[in-house]
């Protein structure tokens, strides 16, 4: 049950979506004359807090198949699944306190920024919490990778920069759209994996809905779709320069041809998709870095 410990079930490797997604939206506002490095960096880590409160709090649905698996265990395997139950209670409670913390940042934002801040902020801290979280729980009614290019994507980009004191333009929805489906790809990625799991736990994701075959053609649309959507930014003079994104294309063939071929295991498919997200985040903020 090595999953619950606290630090692993932070997913810290998660945070370069935060990380970018923060970084994207304050630097499209900074290069517009909006805000500063201290309000930046304010913003990006109110965005770690949240995505640390999202993994905290995510595994709070796996509690009612561990009190199952405890009434029918025996007494060694009892053990192990108490300290699980406990754990996954401990990290709630930090999710929640995490959640709160970023709740205090936004609002203190707020006061600076006005109500359409206050607007994103009620849609984006429920959506966060009932991800997985009952009785909505997104993810178990098929809406979660919907919800992660959303929330974890659009929104959270568009409200870094609105947080940053810039309007909430097209260009920055535009520029958040590639970002966005990867952010998606990601968790997409993960349901591939563990479809057969999911689907023995009855938890309908959307790969469990649509089935595995069509789930690999969402993903390789998804993925050839970012680059496409990037390549229409640069030649609509919104995005300043294409090439840096080019140098991530070799981290996108292994993925890829994982989906169309099926030659690799869906057991690598996250570790190569989260490899791929992180060397495109950096290299489309430095697309973006012409602009300054």
């Amino acid at each position: 049950m090595a999953a619950y410990d606290f630090l692993r079930a932070m997913r810290p490797f998660s945070f370069v979506v935060a990380l970018s997604a923060c970084g994207l939206g304050t630097l499209l506002a900074y290069q517009q004359g909006y805000g500063s490095i201290t309000l930046a960096l304010l913003i990006v880590l109110a965005g770690m807090l949240l995505q640390a409160a999202v993994n905290l709090i995510n595994d709070h649905a796996d509690l009612p198949l561990l009190q199952a698996e405890l009434q029918r265990a025996d007494s060694g395997s009892a053990a192990l699944l108490t300290q699980a139950i406990t754990a996954i209670h401990r990290n709630y409670r930090v999710g929640l306190i995490f959640l709160g913390i970023a709740l205090l940042i936004g609002l203190g934002l707020v006061l600076h920024r006005g109500w359409p801040l206050l607007l994103l902020i009620s849609i984006g801290l429920p959506g966060a919490y009932f991800y997985s979280a009952e009785p909505i729980h997104y993810k178990r009614r098929g809406l979660g990778v919907f919800m992660v290019f959303w929330l974890m994507g659009i929104l959270l980009i568009g409200g870094s920069a609105m947080a940053m004191g810039a309007p909430l333009s097209l260009q920055v929805l535009l520029m958040s759209v590639p970002f966005s489906l990867f952010t998606a790809l990601v968790l997409l990625g993960n349901e591939i994996r563990d479809y057969d799991k999911d689907r023995a736990n009855e938890l309908r994701t959307l790969t469990v809905r649509i089935g595995v075959p069509a789930a690999r053609v969402f993903f390789a649309l998804g993925l050839v779709g970012s680059y496409l959507m990037c390549l229409f930014l640069w030649r609509a003079e919104l995005l300043p320069i294409f090439w840096p994104l080019i140098l991530s294309l070799p981290f996108a063939i292994t993925p890829l041809r994982a989906v169309v071929t099926r030659s690799v295991q869906a057991q690598a498919l996250p570790q190569q998709t989260g490899r791929l997200f992180a060397v495109f985040a950096l290299l489309y903020l430095v697309s973006c870095l012409p602009l300054l």
